[in-house]
């Protein structure tokens, strides 16, 4: 029989970045072709597939469901498609398994057919993931009362679920069984709800930027969108017609970078022994994706990009990222970053954390018209006006206050004096 087939995470590695496997597609003992998506991996940015090294049978899984994963790190065993039809028809048996007891039944009928005390004595012998740690809890079940269908009898987060809905007395096991200590279980209308791996990640990386990395410093600016809004409605039909939708974003994108031009340590990421600034500028741009919390896709070379460039690359990246088809590329290597959170309709918000190890990130706020003061003297007069707050959030060790506004003046200048870029 032809060698095994070694099934391994994607080797590259995108920084500060954990994995964990999601889930298998594919159960062991079913066929999968080459090519076909196998695994999804889930990392604090996207998630991703996995398709499969060759065209074969699952023989075994080696890192379940939950459990954290290395760049390369070997995952499961394929056996090739040389193998029979009957041989691919029957799971292989695990590692080092013997052979069933005279008389007995085949170890894979006794797993798929034995009773809770079986899957019991299973269970007792395979680990358990944390994730099926944490639900065995929530729902007060033992896991020698749930019947396991992974691997060797191992409990997955499916049979955990699948008990707790089902309910049944025989599965819930009483506290002082309980082989630790089991967490409060939630008052009456409390609802809990599992951190994913990209909200855990992002809540982490929050924490580490604001108060043990960067001293966050913000200030605040207010801009006239008023040229802005009469380009955009200019040229929207044509955009739309060349398949790029424009957005106020893609004003944002190309304001921020002539910013950038004026003031480059906001393009930069600080060590300590120099402040390493960077030549090509790419933006990174917050999306929230509905249940999957916000990612941070990035518009490489923005500063190479026209208006009409600048709006169909976000649309690309947008539509993907809500999608759920973003590859870990499309989130690596932004060097500033914009958080458009008055689409939602803030008007400020501050300070907005810094992307780690970026130097600064811009934050917009809800665009509306508002009451203000134009002219001087005997012309002064009160006028309505579509405005916005925009504030920019940046590491103090990298910029002065007057570097940041700056900046900022820089911003607010090319939007309310909105030419062709």
């Amino acid at each position: 029989m032809s060698a095994s087939i070694e099934i391994r995470a994607p080797a590259e590695e995108t920084e500060g970045t954990r994995s964990q496997i999601l889930r298998w597609l594919k159960r062991v003992g079913e066929s999968v072709a080459e090519n076909e998506p196998l695994i999804e991996i889930e990392t604090d940015k996207v998630t991703v597939e996995v398709a499969s090294p060759g065209s074969g049978v699952l023989r075994e899984i080696l890192r379940h469901e939950q459990e954290e994963i290395a760049p390369g790190e070997l995952l499961g065993m394929l056996d090739p498609a040389s193998r029979t039809a009957t041989d691919a028809a029957a799971p292989a048996p695990a590692r080092g398994a013997g052979t069933a007891p005279a008389g007995g039944e085949p170890a894979a009928t006794r797993a798929a057919a034995g009773t809770g005390a079986r899957a019991g004595a299973a269970n007792a012998t395979a680990p358990l993931s944390p994730a099926v740690r944490r639900l065995l809890a929530e729902h007060g079940l033992s896991a020698a009362a749930v019947q396991g269908t992974g691997e060797r009898g191992r409990l997955t987060v499916e049979d955990v679920l699948r008990a707790a809905g089902a309910g049944s007395p025989a599965a819930r096991a009483p506290a002082e069984a309980a082989a630790q200590p089991q967490p409060a279980v939630p008052a009456e209308g409390v609802r809990r709800v599992p951190h994913s791996a990209v909200r855990r990640r992002t809540a982490e990386h929050m924490v580490q930027s604001l108060l043990h990395t960067a001293p966050h410093v913000t200030t605040v600016f207010e801009a006239d969108m008023g040229a802005v809004l009469e380009d955009r409605a200019r040229r929207r039909d044509d955009f739309a017609r060349r398949g790029a939708p424009l957005t106020l974003t893609a004003y944002f994108v190309q304001a921020a970078v002539a910013a950038i031009r004026a003031v480059p340590e906001a393009n930069s990421r600080w060590t300590d022994a120099a402040l390493e600034i960077y030549e090509p500028i790419h933006v990174g741009v917050g999306t929230a994706v509905e249940g999957s919390g916000l990612v941070v896709p990035v518009l490489r070379d923005a500063h190479t990009r026209d208006l009409f460039e600048t709006a169909r690359g976000l649309d690309d990246l947008v539509s993907r990222a809500r999608a759920g088809k973003l590859t870990p590329a499309d989130v690596r290597g932004g060097t500033f970053t914009l958080s458009n959170h008055g689409v939602s309709g803030s008007l400020l918000a501050t300070p907005i954390i810094i992307n780690q190890p970026q130097s600064a990130i811009l934050g917009i706020g809800k665009l509306e018209r508002r009451a203000v003061v134009m002219g001087e003297g005997e012309a002064e007069k009160i006028a309505v006006r579509p405005r916005c707050y925009v504030t920019l959030t940046l590491d103090h060790r990298v910029m002065d206050g007057h570097q940041a506004n700056r900046f900022m003046q820089t911003l607010v200048d090319t939007l309310s004096g909105w030419r062709d870029q």
